[in-house]
């Protein structure tokens, strides 16, 4: 499985795509991802933004997209802040900033952090989710139901 974040490929993470909060002022805008050689016995997919460097022992889930179906190939840019634009059936669950949206990167000041991108394909077509669900319960059953992953990784610091 291979996947891409076309948005980020040239000039990584943009002003589009920074948080607007915590002393960060960008537009807040996911940036669109793209895959392709999904296995064929997949059943559904998961997409997740999370930064492994956050301050705070465990992490930051900054978007989980559940419930991707596998004939879709790419989320469009803004889909995670505009469920509208999500795969029919697909939903975004809660992220670290407490909301059921995208939230872009903003690392403390001087702090190069890591923003890992995966893709997950499960061996189930549904993840019984609510905009509540937190990102902790999506891990564990994403994990429990996994065929494969592919990620890939950017920097960002300010």
């Amino acid at each position: 499985m291979q996947l891409a974040v076309p948005d980020l490929v040239k000039d990584g993470f943009t002003n589009k795509f920074i948080y607007n909060q915590f002393g960060c002022q960008g537009e807040n805008i996911s940036p669109n991802i793209s895959w392709h050689n999904v296995p064929k016995d997949a059943k559904s997919l998961v997409v997740t933004m999370y930064d492994p460097d956050a301050p705070t022992g465990s992490g930051w889930w900054h978007w989980t997209v559940v419930n991707i179906p596998v004939d879709v190939t790419a989320l469009e840019r803004s889909a995670g802040n505009n469920p509208d634009l999500l795969p029919k059936g697909s939903q975004v669950v809660r992220n670290d900033f407490g909301v059921a949206s995208y939230g872009g990167p903003c690392p403390p000041e001087k702090s190069d952090h890591r923003y890992q991108f995966t893709l997950y394909a499960l061996d189930i077509d549904h993840i019984d989710v609510n905009e509540q669900t937190t990102p902790a319960l999506i891990g564990f059953m994403v994990n429990s139901h996994l065929i494969s992953k592919a990620t890939v990784t950017y920097n960002y610091s300010r």
